[in-house]
């Protein structure tokens, strides 16, 4: 990958975003499309009704290969990695000691059988970081090869699936969470890909991996189809905060744990107390704690917001109780394009998590009444057979 002139990275398909008019913003280190021509509001529709196309190749791609790699991965996250089976993917967190999110990713498991071999997928800013992180925790139990030479391409959306299965015949079979290696024949060229059925904006859809030479090939094929449009990280980020999830530098960090964060769920039996393999994870005891309830354990935690006025309510916007004093902040926000509401995620004290608890965000110092409602805000349609 060669720098711009503002030192910034490209991503392999930085010259198709310019001939499609996106405008390019810096995001993780890279040069980004945010918006295409039609806007952040069209695209963000466009993927809730039939297919978008978003280039996420800033992420970090590694594989963890050798036959003790789950249980040495097993060491630095609170899941269940041992017993994931071949093909089957599961979402993440990377700790510190003190329990907080080192960074949240997905990975599958690739083949166990034959020595094994897990495909981690990292968020962008984080990736250096990461993969450091877990070369000088784990690498001396097996082999953490980095995959810089591959892009990421997303395709979600309902249709998703009807414009991928044309190329790719046999992933309409795949459900949630699951992946495989597939041959996307484009017509032009035949192309091997490695592909999950997964994605990050609570719609059906696919995360495709491919070596970053065919990564244009790939990217035209799919946009030649009727149903695909090309969509920037401005509609990523108004789709994942409807469908409840939260982004890495937001609403969670090293300074957040999983049960503050409501990821509890990301923790199965087997690592919890009582289980197969209980703790053995950075910030164990500490969780341990917040799992169990223990009294001051957790101070706060992360809730969806709804404003109750149609004022849009920003990432870093002061809250307070109803009686004026500072409880928390808001870490993202925005006027729902779905359900055309101003939404928000934020923390707020454990008295307040109730739903239904009223808090005010303080916008150019004014109370904007808000509502601490369940979320998703849109619901999720994920694919599950």
């Amino acid at each position: 990958m060669s720098a711009t002139p503002n030192d910034l990275l490209q991503v392999p398909l930085n010259d198709l975003h310019l001939a499609l008019g996106a405008r390019m913003v810096p995001f993780a280190g890279y040069s980004m499309p945010v918006q295409y021509p039609e806007g952040l509001m069209a695209e963000h529709k466009h993927t809730r009704t039939a297919a978008g196309l978003f280039d996420v190749s800033h992420m970090g791609q590694l594989r963890l290969v050798g036959p003790d790699a789950a249980a040495a991965f097993e060491t630095l996250v609170p899941v269940d990695v041992i017993d994931l089976g071949v093909g089957k993917q599961r979402y993440g967190l990377l700790l510190n000691d003190e329990g907080g999110i080192i960074d949240d990713l997905m990975f599958v498991n690739r083949d166990h059988a034959n020595g094994g071999d897990l495909f981690v997928i990292v968020n962008g800013a984080c990736k250096l970081g990461d993969i450091a992180h877990i070369q000088a925790k784990i690498g001396h139990r097996c082999q953490v090869i980095p995959m810089p030479e591959r892009a990421l391409l997303a395709l979600q959306g309902p249709l998703a699936v009807t414009a991928l299965s044309r190329l790719a015949p046999g992933v309409e079979q795949l459900v949630f969470m699951t992946g495989g290696s597939f041959t996307v024949d484009t017509g032009e060229q035949k192309i091997d890909v490695y592909l999950t059925r997964s994605g990050y904006t609570g719609e059906d859809g696919f995360e495709v991996s491919v070596d970053a030479s065919q990564a244009m090939t790939l990217a035209r094929a799919l946009l030649a189809q009727p149903e695909v449009k090309p969509i920037g990280l401005g509609a990523r980020n108004s789709l994942r905060l409807e469908a409840g999830l939260p982004l890495y530098g937001n609403d969670i960090d090293t300074t957040t744990t999983p049960i503050e964060a409501g990821l509890q769920w990301a923790i199965q039996k087997v690592r919890r107390a009582g289980g197969a393999r209980a703790g053995g994870f950075p910030g164990a005891d500490k969780i341990r704690a917040q799992l169990a309830g223990e009294a001051g354990s957790v101070t706060r935690k992360r809730v969806g917001l709804k404003a109750l006025a149609r004022i849009p309510v920003r990432e870093h916007v002061e809250l307070q109780n109803l009686a004026g004093e500072p409880i928390g902040e808001v870490t993202s926000g925005l006027l729902g394009p779905t359900i055309d509401q101003p939404i928000a995620m934020g923390y707020v004290p454990p008295s307040l998590t109730t739903l239904g608890s009223q808090v005010n965000a303080m916008v150019r110092g004014k109370p904007v009444t808000m509502e601490v409602v369940a979320m998703p805000f849109v619901p999720t349609h994920y694919f599950r057979g």
